[in-house]
Order: C-alpha cells, then structure tokens, then sequence
C-alpha cells in the first residue's frame, strides 16, 4: 500500500556533469540547493545579486552580467545614513557608499565571468507579485524595508515573463550554443501574498516555465520541486519551525531527486568518492594529536590528491589546506 503521492521525476534530460559550470539565480530555495553544489565541489555562482524572488528581477540582474558596464554611485540609493541597490540584497547595503560599490561590483565582474563558461542556468522563481519604484517603475529586486509609499505592488503576466525570457534565452544562446536553461519554482510559500495569493502568483510562474519549454525544447527544461514538496512531501513534518520553508530533510531529498534526474553514473561516482572526504573532514576525533587520527588524516589528504589529479578542474586547496593544518598540530 502506497501512503504518499510520488511525482514522476522528469526523463531524458540533459545531464549535469560535474565538470559543467553552474549559475543558480532566485530565491533562498536556490540557496539551499546551490550550497549543496558546492559543498559536493561543482563549480557554480549562486545568486551574485543575492537572493531574487520575482522573474523580473532576475533577468534584469542576468542582463546587467551580460554587460560590461559596472555600477557607480548614481546608481545607489540613500536611506537613513545606509547606501544600497534596488536590485541587491541588502548584503551588499552599507553606510559606506564605496565600499557598497566595491562589494557589487567584485560580484559582478565574477559572476560575468562564469557567465561566459556556464554551461547551465538555473532559475528558481519565487513569486510573481513584483514592487516597482514609483520614481521610474523599475521592478525591485529588494524593497530594504524602505515606507511602502516608495513602490506600486502588481502581478507580473505570463506573456510579460516569456517575452522577457524569450529575449534571454535567445541571446545568450547565441553567444554560448551549448548553454541550457533549468527552470524550478520554488516551494516556499509567500504567505504575505496571502495563500489565495500565493497560488495565484505560483501558478503564474507554471504557466510561464511551460510557455517557455514550449518554445525552446531543446534548451529549456523543467524540475519539479514544487511539486515535489506540495504533493509528494505534503506532511508538515518535512518543514521547517516556520512551516513555510523546507527542512532540512526536505532539501536533501529534492537534491537526490534531482540527482536522479540529471546527473550522469560518472557524477554519481565522483559524489560518491566526495562523500568519504567530506565526511572525513567533518569527523570530530577524541583525541586530535592521536597516530590513529593523524593515519585517518593522511588517509583523507591523499584521497584529495587522487581526486584533484583525477579531475584537473576541482578546487580543493581549502580542503587541502584545513588537512594539513590539522596533521602539524
């Protein structure tokens, strides 16, 4: 007897090698996934305006990586002594305006780079309910809790978030032919919308990711972690304290389904390997200045080395570093 409601994972996709160059952007959904990527030692950019939430926004954000302008202090706002941008988290606000500058732009010129050498981008959109600045109807990419009487609060159309989108995909496929785009809508509910609102909006966004598939089936794809989190693990235990955002547990068994989906017998290997090291590196021995633990660390260091020798591109000298750090105690 079944007692859940599985969702049939996609089939046929193309995979997602661990060689590939990722850039996940969107909501703290993307986040979560994107950590796991690069705890398992993708190479990926997640979020370089920090978390996104609307469509809009997000492509706004891609459009300005593509170009190689960088922001200057026009392009910065003032508010109670702190200096932000419209389009970035408030990571980057501070009551310096250089040093705002500095931390944008260092992204930028980062994520343009990964940009140029994606070989995937990944889309998580969180909501289609936008604020717009009332001084020049920019939409936002995050309000600073700045007076609601700044911003015009409105629903994005489907046809306005496929005639955006069209035009990316287009033209960053003309620069990079081998570029596909993964598109996933976030599970998390938006309960300032209201729930009414919230599905309204998240079914907004479906209607969208299938407009687009529609029209570039050979570029644009679709991963159902919504779906996997409403339907398949619908339980409130698979939520956080919130019971809005996913648990733990929850996270970890939409990134499996997502392995299962994408990733090739060879990822699945060298995630394998990684496992033993990473769990090896987070082990907390007894006694540190032990031989047993000083054998188990040069165990470790030499699995790194193998793998790195193995796969030219790892970045791995932290990991290298924090063991031999560990074996001169």
């Amino acid at each position: 007897m079944e007692f859940r409601t599985k969702v049939d994972l996609p089939v046929g996709m193309p995979p997602v090698n661990h060689s590939d160059v990722l850039m996940l952007w969107g909501s703290c959904f993307a986040e979560n996934i994107g950590k796991l990527f690069m705890d398992y030692k993708f190479r990926c950019d997640v979020n370089p305006f920090g978390v996104l939430y609307n469509p809009s926004s997000i492509a706004e954000a891609i459009s300005q990586v593509d170009c190689p302008s960088i922001y200057n202090k026009e392009n910065l706002k003032e508010y109670q002594g702190v200096w932000y941008s419209l389009m970035h988290h408030s990571s980057f606000s501070s009551r310096n305006p250089e040093e705002c500058l500095t931390k944008i732009n260092a992204r930028l010129l980062h994520a343009r780079e990964c940009l140029h050498q994606a070989h995937w981008v990944m889309f998580t959109w969180g909501t289609a309910w936008v604020y717009e600045w009332k001084e020049n109807g920019q939409v936002v990419g995050n309000c600073h809790k700045l007076p609601g009487n700044c911003f015009n609060r409105r629903l994005l159309g489907v046809d306005e978030i496929v005639g955006a989108y069209s035009l990316l995909v287009e033209r960053l496929s003309a620069l990079k032919p081998d570029l596909h785009f993964l598109f996933t809508v976030s599970p998390i509910r938006h309960v300032k919308d209201g729930m009414h609102g919230n599905q309204i909006s998240k079914s907004v966004l479906l209607l969208a990711v299938q407009k687009l598939i529609d029209a570039y089936p050979a570029r644009c794809f679709y991963f159902p972690s919504y779906e996997i989190m409403v339907d398949e693990l619908r339980d409130y235990r698979f939520y956080a304290d919130d019971m809005l955002h996913p648990s733990f547990q929850a996270v970890h068994y939409i990134w499996e389904c997502f392995g299962q989906t994408f990733f090739p017998p060879a990822t699945h290997r060298f995630l394998k390997d990684w496992e033993v090291v990473k769990k090896g590196l987070e082990h907390r021995p007894f006694d540190p200045d032990s031989k047993q633990y000083q054998r188990f660390l040069s165990q470790i260091l030499l699995n790194i080395e193998a793998l790195k020798e193995k796969f030219a591109y790892l970045d791995v000298q932290n990991e290298i570093n924090l063991c031999q750090a560990r074996l001169k105690k």
